[in-house]
Parts: structure tokens; C-alpha cells; sequence
């Protein structure tokens, strides 16, 4: 594969921002957080809504989770092109209205596989919030000052997966399990008000391509074959599976394994707590050392804890003393990875960021799901087939990193010089 362009790329496009940067930071984190408060906050309910529906396999109440993500997935593929074409704010508060509605109505499902449609159609609504709030940033800025940011944005969105199993179990103290998705439907209302006062269009009309058949084939051909940026789709569609299955399966390890059921949200939000401060660290440290230096050597990392908890939950049973800060570390290398791949996979692409950013988006949900799938399922009352299944996602997202770059690691080729 070629690059579409031997361009020199710049650290950033239009660095000027709408609003007060802490505002700005604040709301992307928050439009990507409706995505997360989706997933999270019934985490503490999977077990009720598997005995209101007289599940027979304890496994399908992850289906929950992963309905959502299908759906969330292969729409972002639509709403890319479009919002390049039609402009950020239209597309954006018409899927957050509709990701409301969807909110409200898995209350009143009145069967499991009810739940499961309509949670499909509620990721589809959130697939292009995700869509357009990594858009603005990229019509706004790029590069380094784009990893930067976005790892500002991590951090304050990780507090999302922090407090929001506990506010699903909050809620659960006061009233049914139905309500840990009135909540999404309450925080939407929020999100539209916000982003219909604060937010302008990022997007200029001069900047957007035609919308058709013909230019949208273009403009994913142009993404493909951009060596840069399908290499770090991929790793990141690999790698991101580990966070998929971790969220599916967390509920099951800590309650069946290791008897923390009425801690879990604990436990849980010390896992995000450790991914909000490697946000925070990347964010102070990637513009100094750079994306590649950064995330190789902490993929690396990656690999080695996991498969080090891996040997010790063999060798030493499965203790969570042992398990939990190992754990906890293989999780924060999350925060130095997902940020820099997905400033790198951008970067070359300009105008054509709202295609970018949906092919971004369906790698590390659709695929990432998938493989997250895979490796939730293998879970059998014991955490080492799931530490296995880290170990073979981050070789499998290494050996993608080492293709791309064409055997060369830690380089410095996102410096502003560096051609695509």
C-alpha cells in the first residue's frame, strides 16, 4: 500500500477552538461518554436482567453489551462520508435525539430479545456521536496537538467508567434495573442542550466534498490504501478487543472467581482509574517524546503483563492480590495506546476526517468486538483462558504495528517533517 499523498503533514491544522479549551475537552469527553455510559452503567445489572428474562446460559447476558456494540459498529461507515459532506452539528444532535428515545425504550422491553434489537439501535445512534465527536477535533487540530488533547479528552472521559457502574447500582437501590437505561435517555436530553448553545459547526462549506456513491468510494480508498492509517486501524481493531472482553466478562470474574460481587463497582472503577491517569501521563508526555516511541514501547508492555499474570494465575492460583495490580497495569497501557494509534491512523487524512474517523471507529468496535467476543466466551469460572486471549490480541496487534512500520519500532517519523 501507498500513501494517497506525499504531503508534508503539519502538527496541527486549525489550532483555534470554539470555546475555552477546558469546555472543549470537557465536551468531546462528554459526546464520547454517552458511548461509554451505554455500555457501563448496567454492568451491575447484567445479573438481574439475566433472571428477568430466565436466561438459561449465563454467558448470553453479555449480549447486552455486545447487541450495543454490533450496532454501534458498521454505521459509522455511513455517518463518516456524510458529516464530511453535510457538516458536524445536523448529524450529531439528530443521533444523540434518537439515542435518547432508544434510552427510554429499553425500559420497556418486554423480552430479552427485544432488549437486544433496540440496543442495536441504540449503538447505531451512538455510533455517530463517536463518529463526529473524533471529527471536530480533526477539523480543528492534528498531529501531536491532536494526541495530546485526545489524551485530555480520555481523561476526563475515563471518569465515566469509573462512576458509572456505581451509578447503575445507585439506581438499582431505588428502583428496577430498567432505570440503568432511563439514565442514558437523561443524559442525552443533557448533551443536545449543550452542544445546541456551545458548539458551532467545525466543518466549513468550503471544505466539504460532494455527497455521493462515487465520492464516498474515494474517500474509503483513500483511507485504505494509506499505509499509515489502515496499518493503525487494524492494530487498533486487535488490540482493543482486550477492552471488549474485559467489559463483558468483568461482572462474571469478579463475582464467580474472585466473590466481589457487592464490590464490584470498586474494583471495576480502580481498572478505569488506572486508564484515566496513563490518559493523563500520555498527555503531558507525547508531544516531547512522540505517538510511536510512545505507544510501541507500552504495547510491549501490553504483552509482557498480561502474559506474566497469565504464569502467575497458573503457577500460583488465582488470587486477586497477585491478579488485581497486574491487571490494573496491562489495562492503564490502554491509555498510551488507544490516543497515539488513533492520532496516527488520522493524521494523513485532512478534509476527509469524518471517513476516516468512521473506518477508525468501526476497526475498533465491530472488529474489536469481535475479537472481544472471542475472547469473553472462552470464560469457564477461571481468568486464565481470558489472559490468553490478551496475550495472543497484543501479538496480533505487534505484528500489524511491525508490518505497517516495515520492521521498525519506536521511530520518529511522526515528526512534522515525517511524509505519510
Amino acid at each position: 500500500m501507498q500513501a494517497d499523498t506525499g504531503q508534508t503533514l503539519k502538527p496541527a491544522i486549525r489550532p483555534e477552538l470554539p470555546m475555552p479549551l477546558w469546555e472543549f475537552v470537557g465536551m468531546i469527553a462528554a459526546m464520547m461518554a454517552l458511548n461509554a455510559l451505554a455500555i457501563d452503567t448496567m454492568l451491575p445489572a447484567l445479573h438481574d436482567i439475566a433472571q428477568s428474562y430466565t436466561l438459561e446460559a449465563a454467558n448470553d447476558q453479555q449480549l447486552v453489551i455486545f447487541a450495543y456494540v454490533l450496532g454501534f459498529g458498521a454505521p459509522q461507515l455511513v455517518f463518516g462520508p456524510i458529516s464530511d459532506s453535510v457538516g458536524r452539528k445536523k448529524i450529531v444532535l439528530g443521533c444523540i435525539a434518537f439515542y435518547t428515545i432508544t434510552g427510554f425504550a429499553c425500559m420497556a422491553a418486554t423480552s430479552f430479545s427485544m432488549l437486544l434489537i433496540i440496543r442495536f439501535l441504540q449503538g447505531i445512534a451512538a455510533s455517530g456521536i463517536r463518529v463526529i465527536a473524533v471529527s471536530v477535533v480533526r477539523d480543528l487540530m492534528g498531529g501531536r496537538a491532536m494526541a495530546r488533547l485526545m489524551s485530555l479528552v480520555m481523561t476526563v472521559f475515563m471518569v465515566v467508567p469509573i462512576l458509572a457502574p456505581s451509578l447503575g447500582q445507585g439506581i438499582m437501590l431505588f428502583a428496577p434495573w430498567q432505570w440503568t437505561f432511563g439514565v442514558l435517555g437523561i443524559a442525552g436530553i443533557l448533551m443536545m442542550v449543550w452542544i445546541t448553545l456551545r458548539l458551532p459547526e467545525t466543518l466549513p462549506a468550503e471544505d466539504r466534498p460532494p455527497l455521493n456513491l462515487g465520492g464516498s468510494f474515494r474517500a474509503y480508498k483513500q483511507v485504505l490504501t494509506t499505509r499509515v492509517t489502515f496499518g493503525y486501524m487494524c492494530a487498533s481493531g486487535v488490540i482493543f478487543g482486550a477492552l471488549f472482553s474485559y467489559v463483558a466478562s468483568s461482572e462474571q470474574v469478579f463475582r464467580d472467581v474472585f466473590d466481589k460481587a457487592d464490590t464490584f463497582v470498586l474494583w471495576f472503577a480502580g481498572i478505569a482509574g488506572a486508564l484515566s491517569v496513563a490518559n493523563f501521563m500520555n498527555s503531558r508526555i507525547v508531544e516531547r517524546i512522540g505517538m510511536r516511541r510512545v505507544s510501541h514501547t507500552v504495547l510491549l508492555g501490553f504483552i509482557v503483563l498480561a502474559g506474566v499474570n497469565t504464569i502467575a494465575m497458573i503457577q500460583f492460583g488465582e488470587h486477586l492480590v497477585i491478579f488485581y495490580p497486574l491487571f490494573a497495569l496491562t489495562f492503564a497501557c490502554f491509555g498510551l495506546i488507544g490516543a497515539n494509534f488513533s492520532a496516527l491512523a488520522m493524521e494523513p487524512l485532512g478534509k476527509i476526517a469524518g471517513t476516516g474517523s468512521a473506518a477508525y471507529g468501526f476497526m475498533t468496535t465491530t472488529v474489536a468486538s469481535f475479537f472481544g467476543w472471542m475472547v469473553a466466551s472462552r470464560f469457564d469460572g477461571s481468568v486464565v483462558p481470558i489472559l490468553e486471549g490478551y496475550v495472543g490480541l497484543g501479538l496480533g496487534c505487534l505484528a500489524i504495528v511491525l508490518v505497517t512500520e516495515k520492521g521498525r519500532l519506536f521511530g520518529s517519523r511522526d515528526d512534522p517533517e515525517y511524509e505519510a
